[in-house]
């Protein structure tokens, strides 16, 4: 489909998109944040990696077995983050303030901080999706060269080969190294400005931290020993690490989806706009997809509708189909997860090419 963003009213169509999706709302007498499909969900989730952690720690399975183990328990706390920590963080996990702000903690659980989490991610990537210095998401410089406003480096041409280590210990970089920056810092990054620290914020960041290191490394390594946790540690934090970073990435650095350089360039057109242009989906028609990675692979729907949450999102996507249609604006799309894959691998390798 051709894509006339650039001449028809942004506002219009996201006026005609959002009353749609507000009447299916009321026609179906639903409420736009989770219910007890989500909490069912998100109950197996989190007591699956208790069960896991159990037995890996205090049960200490033959070794390919706990491997295995490993592997499951590193996708098991990405899908956490993704069904549990991010709808609470957007406030769609429930109704009820208190419930949606203990979700979007369960990424402390994880090592991280959700205090941060929210200005990098509300903030910074869902205000500025794909702007070059404005949207951290995006900005993983001088390692990876993710559109073409970045500096191309000669060891970018094999980065479509070493992206998925980077992926993976960027779980790692995350949580001992990113979030203790910004804490001394004071900031996430210039376009948010200085955070404000209360005694409260202060005391979680460091309690949260103490946990982590206790229930991830101290207690293991008491209970198997230092090589084995190590090996565990890594197996774990590395599959989590890719995970995300893989469903995060084929969300906005896929073929077909636009990246600006300037901050002057996103007024120029709607949000909304911005919005399809810079995103994209992939895998919609799959009900497997789409309760492990939270609705994170209805990526367009999710940036137009933040705080509606992802059990809605098929429902939704037709609406905002249809509308795209009708305005003649593309709606990026990828068929597969897969597919969607192989186009990463495939921007990541013509973006690495250096120069002649």
């Amino acid at each position: 489909m051709q894509d006339n963003s650039e001449q028809i009213s942004g506002s219009s169509f996201f006026d005609t998109v959002r009353k749609r999706v507000e009447k299916h709302f009321v026609d179906a007498d639903l409420t736009t944040q989770g219910n007890k499909r989500l909490y069912v969900k998100a109950a197996i989730q989190v007591l699956s990696s208790i069960i896991l952690y159990t037995t890996l720690v205090f049960f200490t399975p033959p070794v390919w077995i706990a491997l295995a183990l490993c592997v499951l328990l590193g996708v098991n706390l990405a899908v956490i983050g993704f069904n549990v920590m991010h709808e609470g963080g957007h406030q769609s996990f429930s109704k009820h303030q208190w419930v949606n702000n203990v979700s979007a903690h369960f990424l402390n659980v994880l090592g991280g901080n959700a205090y941060f989490w929210k200005i990098k991610h509300n903030i910074n990537h869902h205000t500025y999706t794909n702007i070059e210095g404005m949207d951290s998401d995006i900005d993983v410089k001088p390692f990876m060269r993710l559109h073409e406003g970045q500096p191309l480096h000669a060891y970018h041409r094999y980065q479509h080969l070493y992206f998925i280590i980077l992926y993976g210990i960027s779980y790692l970089a995350w949580v001992f190294y990113e979030d203790f920056l910004k804490y001394f810092k004071g900031s996430v990054s210039s376009v948010s400005g200085p955070m404000k620290f209360t005694a409260w914020r202060h005391l979680v960041f460091w309690v949260t931290k103490g946990l982590f290191v206790g229930v991830y490394i101290v207690v293991p390594i008491m209970m198997v020993g230092w090589l084995a946790w190590l090996i565990g540690f890594l197996v774990i934090t590395l599959v989590c690490g890719a995970l995300i970073s893989i469903v995060f990435q084929l969300a906005h650095v896929v073929e077909g989806t636009t990246f600006l350089e300037k901050r002057d360039e996103m007024v120029k057109q709607d949000w909304a706009i911005d919005q399809l242009r810079s995103t994209s989906n992939f895998g919609t028609r799959s009900g497997f997809l789409h309760w492990m990675l939270g609705g994170l692979n209805f990526q367009i729907e999710h940036h137009l509708f933040p705080r509606i949450s992802h059990i809605h999102y098929p429902a939704v996507g037709d609406l905002v189909r249809k509308t795209c249609v009708e305005y003649g604006i593309r709606y990026n799309e990828y068929k597969s997860m897969f597919s969607a894959m192989i186009s990463h691998i495939a921007l990541l390798r013509r973006l690495g090419r250096v120069a002649r």
